[in-house]
């Protein structure tokens, strides 16, 4: 009968183990079959046209060529390779500064003759236009945007996925928010973190340490949406008053919470691993001489580095994922950040926005997805070191 029971369990460990495995390869695969697809998909947003004036020798803008346009930064088509020309930006709203919507119809029906006609007669213009209103005998030459490129997306330094009339997918200031309010975050935690761990672990006494250590691990069943909310009405102030910033929500700010957030994993992590270390290599240390402090950090933590190592970078990992409380603090500005004093944007806390509110199957959406991908890597990288880490010193 107990071979029966065990052969039991043991058949129900594999099928859940078996089961997690595939649950996590589906979820990689959903990632990347979503992300991927953005490289496939035209700077144009789907259903609209770029167009100029037949005689126009230009034939290709990038999205960053279109946003300086649109966004009248530049307003010569000699700075795209043209004519000497003065650049005239029409969008559909503005039909009817050139017409009366008598000459539109009742029902809008002369719309795309229009259209045709205001190209044909305007050779520095350039029109954003949706393709239904297109017609065969359009006077206009459509502008090639090509699709989303690697390197826009990559190396882009503009994050504005619903700009008009091409969206900027530039991801680089959110992986460098990400990395910078990750990166102060542990700077501030490790300090703290190792000191109590070895305070619990080797100097209090066991009645403080069955008080302090259900304090600490309670921290981390917190809601972050909590944190979040102690960061704005505490953190945020004293941070805009102690610099003179004309705002508080920083990525300092937003590195203040994911330190305290981080600590709890830090603290029992290495203190656990410290309590692991040998007594017989603390009375080797002890009755060579060695005092107490000495025995600590000569001693006790060389001996536990790869369990503290592992603490840190869980802590981390618990920085680099989260959202909310991040969302709230650090202002979400999606620029490159160069000073940690600047509102930033992370990745969690942009896709968290966001991905509720795009179309399914958008371009938007997609970029979303890759986000996730990033994450994801991000993630398997630091779970790479914590393996190797903890195997380096294994005895």
């Amino acid at each position: 009968m107990r071979k029966v029971l065990e052969k039991i369990v043991e058949s129900i460990f594999t099928v859940s183990g078996f089961v997690t495995s595939i649950v996590i390869v589906v979820v990689v695969i959903f990632l990347f079959s979503g992300g991927i697809h953005l490289f496939k998909s035209p700077t144009i947003e789907a259903g609209y046209m770029i167009a100029v004036h037949p005689s126009n020798p230009v034939n290709n803008l990038s999205a960053t060529d279109l946003k300086s346009i649109f966004d009248l930064e530049k307003n010569n088509w000699k700075d795209f390779g043209g004519k000497n020309e003065e650049i005239l930006v029409f969008r559909l709203g503005d039909l009817t500064s050139y017409f009366s919507e008598e000459e539109l119809g009742d029902e809008l029906e002369f719309v795309p003759d229009k259209i045709s006609q205001l190209v044909k007669e305007n050779k520095g213009i350039i029109a954003f236009i949706p393709e239904e209103y297109v017609l065969d005998n359009f006077s206009g030459k459509k502008i090639d945007a090509g699709k989303i490129s690697v390197a826009d997306v990559f190396t882009g330094k503009d994050w504005m996925p619903v700009a008009q009339p091409a969206p900027l997918f530039g991801i680089l200031p959110l992986i460098m928010g990400t990395l910078w309010v990750s990166f102060i975050a542990i700077l501030i935690a490790l300090p703290f973190g190792l000191s109590v761990a070895v305070f619990m672990s080797e100097i209090a006494n066991s009645k403080v340490r069955n008080v302090l250590k259900p304090i600490i691990e309670l921290l981390s069943a917190i809601p972050s949406v909590v944190y979040g909310f102690f960061g704005l009405v505490v953190v945020v102030p004293l941070i805009q008053d102690i610099f003179g910033l004309p705002v508080g929500e920083t990525g300092l700010t937003g590195s203040f919470i994911l330190s305290i957030m981080s600590l709890p994993t830090i603290i029992s992590v290495s203190e656990d691993a410290i309590r692991n270390c040998p007594v017989s290599i603390r009375e080797a240390s002890l009755s060579l001489g060695a005092n107490q402090w000495q025995t600590i950090y000569k001693i006790v933590i060389p001996s536990s580095i790869s369990g503290i190592t592992a603490g840190v970078i869980l802590g981390i990992g618990r920085a680099i994922g989260e959202t909310m409380a991040v969302l709230m603090v650090t202002g979400n500005s999606a620029i490159i950040p160069v000073s940690i004093l600047q509102p930033m944007r992370t990745i969690p806390a942009t896709i968290a926005a966001e991905l509720g509110e795009v179309p399914a199957g958008s371009a938007h959406y997609q970029v979303l997805f890759l986000l996730g991908i990033i994450l994801f890597l991000i993630t398997l990288l630091i779970n790479t070191c914590i393996e190797y880490v903890s195997n380096k010193n294994k005895l």
